[in-house]
């Protein structure tokens, strides 16, 4: 079942477009991986998705529903999540209040330490003072505790160690496997073929894959790092 449709999506900045009429399915319960290389659009049309980039046209249907105009907090509330690039956190509060926020008054935030059990140890620490990882499993956890219908993930692995990356990885695959419908942007050719149902290919603006992991497997895409070391 399709979740999340595009139809001949248009969007991007000033007088320049970025997105050239994008078409895309995303599978209800699936991952989905955007891939291609810098500059491809990957990132505006995550943005585009979580309402952030108005479109210049097209249409976007999620469950049924146009959401071309809707709002980013409409979206929000009906479940869908982005965690960006650059972490996605409160940088001036602590651990303890940014995992209060994402958590909300009827959650409990010990879910989000059972899976990053480094975050339990720096609760009264400003997260702006953390390392890139904590920051980025600090972020992650916004997806354990708001247990979002679509989780939008924009490389939640740049800049990160490989055990980090792979700990972010774990939490991304376990909620797919549980559910949650994701779409991901990822600079590790291997570690998105690896975790992906299906695979987009964006090549300046436009789609140019489509498809499922296996038939990308072994082939260089260029721009992409081919594996996390």
């Amino acid at each position: 079942m399709i979740e999340l449709a595009l139809r001949d999506v248009r969007a991007g900045y000033g007088a320049v477009e970025v997105l050239h009429g994008i078409d895309l399915d995303v599978p209800q319960g699936a991952l989905t991986a955007l891939l291609g290389p810098n500059g491809a659009g990957k990132t505006t049309l995550l943005s585009v998705l979580a309402g952030l980039q108005p479109l210049r046209g097209g249409r976007i249907t999620w469950d049924g529903v146009d959401v071309s105009g809707a709002p980013a907090d409409a979206r929000a509330r009906a479940g869908m999540t982005l965690i960006p690039e650059r972490r996605g956190v409160f940088p001036e509060l602590s651990v303890a209040e940014n995992l209060e926020i994402f958590a909300g008054d009827d959650r409990s935030a010990q879910v989000a330490m059972e899976a990053f059990p480094v975050l339990g140890q720096r609760l009264s620490q400003r997260a702006g003072s953390l390392s890139g990882g904590e920051q980025q499993m600090l972020a992650m956890s916004r997806a354990l505790l708001k247990r979002p219908r679509l989780l939008l993930l924009d490389e939640i692995s740049f800049g990160l160690a490989p055990r980090v990356t792979r700990q972010l990885f774990d939490v991304v695959t376990d909620l797919a496997r549980r559910g949650t419908t994701v779409v991901l942007v990822e600079q590790y050719l291997s570690d998105a073929l690896r975790m992906s149902d299906v695979v987009y290919v964006l090549a300046r603006g436009d789609v140019v894959f489509a498809g499922e992991p296996a038939e990308l497997r072994g082939r260089a895409l260029p721009g992409y790092v081919a594996s996390h070391r």
